[in-house]
Parts: C-alpha cells; sequence; structure tokens
C-alpha cells in the first residue's frame, strides 16, 4: 500500500514512525513533513492545507490512503474532496469536524445531546458578551469559537480580566477569525484526560488514556501552549470511568453524529475534566492529539494501518486492540520565547543517539545538508517507555538532557500528577 501522511509536526512523525511499521506498506509520503520525518518517508513540498495540490498528488502517485493529522484540513474539507475523487482518506468530513472548527457548534451539540459539559453562553457581540462577564461567578473561561492551534482559551480570575479576554478575542482579533464567536463558561474544577476513540460512522474503539501538560511552565504556570508533554496511560482514569467516558461522552457523539447525517469518521479527541460531579467535556478534536499521540502509538501493539482501513471502511465492529503494559513519557523541548515569539535556524546536537525504548519525534525542524535546525515552537518530543511512570519519567528526562540548541525549553515535571497517584497506591 502507497499512504500519504499530511502534516508536518511531531504528531505526524509518530503517525509515520507507527506506519512504517505496518507490513501492509510499502511506500510512504508525508507533506510536507519535518527534518526528522525525512528519514521515514519520502517529504513531499506541498502545504497540509493546499487540499486541492493534495488531492491531485493523491491522484496521481495512486495513493491507497491519506491519513490528515492537523485540523485545519479537515475543518477545510479535505475528506470531502477525496471522497468525491474516490480516494480513501482517514478523517472526518468537514461537517463532522466542524466539533473542533466550531466551540459554538460543539457547545450546542454537546446540549443537544445531553453530553455532560460546562454550563455555558455564546455570543457574536461583544458588548453583551461584556454585559454577561458582570454577572457571572469567578474563575470563568473565554474561548474563541474557531481554530487558535490549542491557545483561544483565556481563564480569567475577574471581571476585568473576562472583559480584556473579550477585547482581545473579539476587537484585536488576536486569534483572527476564531474569535469571530466565543463561548463563555463555567470554570471546571478537577483533573484533566485525553480520550481518545477510533470511529467509523457508528462504531468505535477507545483508545488508552492519557494526559497532556498545556501550560509553558512547570507546576501548571504560564500560558496555553499547543502542548509541552504528555503520559500514557492516565492513572487518573480507571477502567470503570473509562468505561464511563465511552458511554456518556462517545457513545452519544457517534449516535448524534449519524442522527445529523454527518456520520463521525476518524479520531475523536475528547478532552476531559474528571470533576466531583464525573467526567465533563471540555473540547472536543477531530484529529489525533499533539502530543498525546506521542504517547499512546508507541504503546499500541496493533497494526495502526490495518485500524485506520477498517475505519474508512466502516468495519470497526468486533476488532479489538493490543496494547503495551508500560507507562510512556514525552517532553517536549520548545524555542525560548514560545508560545510567543521565537526564533529559528538555531541548530540542534545531541538527539542522534540510539536510545533502549526511547524516541525522539521531530515537531518544528528542517534539515539542512547534515545539520538539523530548528523551524517552529515546539521542536522536539522525547518519547520514552518505561516499566512504570517513574521509569518512563526517568528515561525521557536522561535523553532530554544530552539535547541542546539556543534558548531550548521544556517542563521538568511532566507525569508528576501520575506519579503521585502511583505513589499514593
Amino acid at each position: 500500500m502507497k499512504i500519504l501522511v499530511i502534516g508536518s509536526g511531531g504528531r505526524e512523525h509518530a503517525l509515520c514512525w507507527k506506519i512504517k511499521q505496518s507490513p501492509l506498506v510499502t511506500k510512504l509520503y508525508c507533506a510536507p513533513g519535518n527534518g526528522g520525518i525525512a528519514s521515514l518517508a519520502e517529504c513531499v513540498d506541498i502545504k497540509a492545507d493546499d487540499i486541492v495540490a493534495l488531492a491531485d498528488f493523491a491522484h496521481q502517485e495512486k495513493i491507497d490512503l491519506t491519513v490528515v493529522g492537523p485540523e485545519v484540513p479537515l475543518v477545510a474539507g479535505i475528506v470531502d474532496l477525496f471522497e468525491e475523487d474516490g480516494l480513501k482518506i482517514f478523517g472526518p468530513s468537514q461537517a463532522a469536524a466542524r466539533l473542533e472548527g466550531s466551540k459554538v457548534y460543539s457547545k450546542n451539540f454537546m446540549k443537544r445531546w445531553d453530553i455532560p459539559t460546562a454550563k455555558y453562553a455564546t455570543f457574536t457581540d461583544a458588548d453583551k458578551a461584556r454585559a454577561y462577564v458582570g454577572t457571572q461567578p469567578y474563575p470563568l473561561v473565554v474561548k474563541a469559537s474557531g481554530l487558535a492551534a490549542g491557545k483561544g482559551v483565556i481563564i480569567c480570575q475577574d471581571v476585568f480580566e473576562a472583559k480584556d479576554a473579550i477585547n482581545k478575542i473579539m476587537s484585536e482579533k488576536i486569534f483572527k477569525d476564531a474569535g469571530n464567536s466565543l463561548v463563555i463558561e463555567e470554570f471546571l474544577v478537577g483533573e484533566e484526560a485525553s480520550i481518545l476513540a477510533i470511529a467509523d460512522g457508528k462504531d468505535f474503539i477507545v483508545l488508552e488514556s492519557s494526559q497532556d501538560h498545556k501550560r509553558i511552565r512547570d507546576n501548571d504556570q504560564g500560558p496555553n501552549t499547543g502542548g509541552m508533554g504528555a503520559y500514557s496511560p492516565a492513572p487518573v482514569v480507571t477502567p470503570a470511568l473509562l468505561k464511563e467516558i465511552a458511554q456518556k461522552v462517545i457513545a452519544p457523539v457517534i449516535a448524534g453524529m449519524m442522527d445529523e447525517e454527518a456520520p463521525f469518521k476518524g479520531i475523536l479527541y475528547a478532552g476531559i475534566m474528571i470533576t466531583k460531579d464525573g467526567p465533563k467535556v471540555l473540547e472536543f478534536n477531530t484529529r489525533f492529539g499533539d502530543p498525546e499521540t506521542q504517547v499512546i502509538l508507541p504503546r499500541l501493539k496493533s497494526d495502526l494501518v490495518e485500524l485506520m482501513l477498517a475505519a474508512v471502511e466502516g468495519r470497526l465492529f468486533g476488532k479489538e486492540l493490543e496494547w503495551d503494559p508500560r507507562a510512556c513519557v514525552c517532553v517536549v523541548m520548545a524555542a525560548g520565547g514560545y508560545p510567543g515569539d521565537y526564533a529559528t535556524g538555531e541548530c540542534i546536537s545531541g538527539f542522534d543517539g540510539q536510545w533502549q525504548d526511547v524516541v525522539v519525534f521531530h515537531a518544528g525542524t528542517k534539515k539542512e545538508g547534515s545539520r538539523i535546525l530548528t523551524s517552529g515552537g515546539r521542536v522536539l518530543g522525547v518519547t520514552a517507555l518505561g516499566k512504570d511512570i517513574g521509569l518512563a519519567i526517568q528515561n525521557a528526562y536522561a535523553v532530554t538532557e544530552q539535547v541542546s540548541f539556543d534558548g531550548m525549553q521544556f517542563r521538568r515535571d511532566i507525569g508528576q500528577k501520575a506519579l503521585k497517584r502511583a505513589k499514593a497506591h
């Protein structure tokens, strides 16, 4: 089989790494790819959002399956375009991708299908939004409705911060058109977990749990990022809780989308807050998470290509997955200044060794001759397996300490919540 992966980040490197292991694969392409992906796949110079050029390439090269990494092409309707052309593609339709593309749509969908989530209100008028935040208890969460690369959420401690957030999103347009409408919702207290499920429109399989670390600095301080690290499994998600999330969140989404004539195929990602009142949905994504993918795929023993094909062809029913019982931890190494302005073109050293149970996934890198240079905010994801969470953390940081580039920053507390839970039992 010829396979095309779309995207250029750490998630796509992990996807290429896993897909390459399948005996079904004869040739692997990635568009546009990055400095690390280049060692696994033929990188094609087409941007991830140039959906027409991607469809032309898939036709020309007779691609058997296309796998979409990022959200932008999904929301732009790449799946519809490919399917109209008779091309197999793994991901949701444009209608189904609204679950991620519009937080307003997503919240209203959850309300219609009685899916547990935070109380909320939606606005397209900044004055009405400002009046509303004057009547609410704090803290409060203000979210841009559209795509904002994981950064469109502002937690506000008082009415002044809330009004400032509304101004920034709706008037100053810091997230551009993503801020044309917004969601204001109650602040949920609890521990977060990421639950991913693979769906074929009618049936689904829930993958192993993981937990992302969104804030830039240790102890969840500083601004939100696309994700500074992750681990799997998340001990806060017990087998009973995973079952509850499958029944109360995933199943109603798949049934609701089918009922509303937008059947969901691909990866449904539910960001869950585990509150004292049970699990509640913070957000939906309609693709593999980043960096969650980096810690889930190394634990998946089943053939990912066979699984994605089964989802595309509507034959997931009865499929079972095999998992590595070990824990996995990913530490993201970011450019100095990220998630704000950062420099690129820094030379990276110390990550080209061979380590047991450790893979370094490239996120924002490019290859120049024999050198690997930084080209993005999140640069590398050092990913390690270990017999338990403590050993996985140890293995990841042992390699992290060997890597260097100017301005490099990373969190030193990835996986600590899981470690505390493990020690408590």
